[in-house]
């Protein structure tokens, strides 16, 4: 591919003399000989010893980062990936190593403007703004006994019960004062349907069948449970009024129809959203389409890596590792990388698409937006400019940012946000 190059360096003489050196004192600080101390081998009985290519190893890894850096200071490049490092040879004179060096690849744009996409309407329904409504109001409900009175669909039923297979007490069916919602399909099919119509002190025999997706014992066998109702709970939902509103932290709004205000202006901001990432990720994807780029496998292989580090740090926060998400999910770690390439893909050629679009635009960015933008950034985060910057990486990256929201703005034909 047109962005690889081969490039061959060395490092030899007083340089690699002095790796080796250095090389040596640090493998003798914990080195014992026999007639010396720990760490005072002399270096000629050293190397009479253990011979000069022992060091080898480890001053090659020295030597890299000091090639490395000589082929960039030498050569008008500015690697995507980490390099690819053969060693060609390595001897007491010195070291010759060829880094394969990947480039950002060639990005022809295609039609990037005035694509004739649509953006969806937003709207809400009356059902949307009812069903919302009815979700808050079950997060305040509160539960109350229901002193007379039937197991209703949505009840919660305490309960003694014990099962029988064979004629013999089921090993784990037991239970007392337990709490199982009605609809709630915790139990096997037929048992909460079951109990639908019992009051409470009532008891009764339910003669059900496990599931043939059961497990291997009991799948599809007979089986009897003996159940007492000991309590009957209902969920009471609270009344829209003004002591229900300020518990929600409206400490504005009295009245029902401020309150569908309020609540059909969250649901439409979040619509809205949606409705804008949906039309963003259908304009860029149609921008790529129309452009042309070739993209290295180190490439995705890179951005599958970070996609892979940040989801490992997601689950980190919530207490999982990522050796246990594979064993929830089943996957070996090969799967799920695998799984995370066409993300990764798509996620390379949108930048690419952005930065090329910047480039073709010639958009620049000045000092003073730069710094507004860092600005009006901390603040929303409600913390220090220099404490954002020290987070983000610095102005460098903000510009970079402002760039290329400035480029997407010409590809969607919106305001930048």
């Amino acid at each position: 591919m047109k962005n690889v190059q081969k490039i061959e360096t060395e490092v030899k003489g007083a340089e690699w003399e002095k790796i080796l050196d250095d090389t040596f004192k640090k493998r003798n600080k914990d080195l014992k000989v026999d007639g010396f101390r720990k760490g005072k081998c002399p270096k000629n009985v050293y190397l009479k010893k253990f011979g000069i290519e022992s060091l080898f190893m480890d001053a090659s890894d020295a030597a890299l980062q000091i090639a490395y850096k000589k082929v960039l200071d030498e050569n008008d490049i500015v690697p995507v990936v980490e390099p690819a490092v053969d060693i060609k040879s390595v001897d007491k004179d010195g070291i010759k190593l060829e880094f394969t060096l990947i480039t950002r690849p060639e990005v022809k744009l295609g039609k990037y403007k005035d694509l004739g996409i649509k953006k969806d309407k937003v709207t809400v329904s009356k059902e949307e703004l009812e069903k919302e409504e009815a979700r808050i109001a079950s997060r305040y409900a509160d539960m109350v006994v229901k002193e007379n009175g039937e197991v209703l669909e949505g009840n919660t039923a305490v309960i003694d019960f014990k099962g029988f297979v064979d004629g013999k007490e089921l090993d784990g069916g037991t239970g007392t004062d337990y709490s199982l919602e009605i609809g709630s399909h915790t139990f096997i099919p037929g048992f909460e349907e079951g109990l639908i119509g019992m009051k409470t002190g009532e008891s009764k025999d339910l003669n059900l069948k496990f599931p043939e997706d059961y497990t291997e014992e009991l799948k599809g066998k007979d089986v009897k449970f003996e159940v007492t109702i000991k309590e009957i709970k209902e969920r009471v939902l609270p009344e829209f009024n003004k002591d229900f509103f300020q518990d929600l932290g409206y400490d504005n709004i009295s009245t029902k129809e401020e309150f569908d205000k309020e609540v059909k202006k969250a649901i439409t901001d979040k619509k809205t959203e949606e409705v804008n990432n949906k039309y963003y990720d259908d304009v860029i994807a149609a921008a790529c389409d129309n452009m042309e780029v070739e993209i290295n496998p180190e490439i995705i292989a890179d951005e599958v890596k970070r996609t892979s580090d940040r989801m490992a740090q997601s689950l980190q926060q919530q207490g999982i590792n990522l050796e246990m998400y594979l064993q929830f999910t089943g996957k070996t770690k090969e799967e799920f990388e695998k799984d995370l390439e066409p993300e990764a893909i798509k996620n390379v050629k949108s930048r690419y698409l952005i930065e090329e679009v910047a480039r073709a635009e010639k958009i620049e960015v000045t000092d003073k937006e730069v710094e507004e933008h860092a600005a009006k950034e901390a603040e929303k985060y409600g913390i220090d400019k220099n404490e954002f910057l020290s987070y983000i990486g610095g102005l460098d990256v903000v510009k970079y940012d402002l760039r290329m929201k400035k480029a997407l703005s010409i590809i969607t034909g919106e305001e930048m946000k």
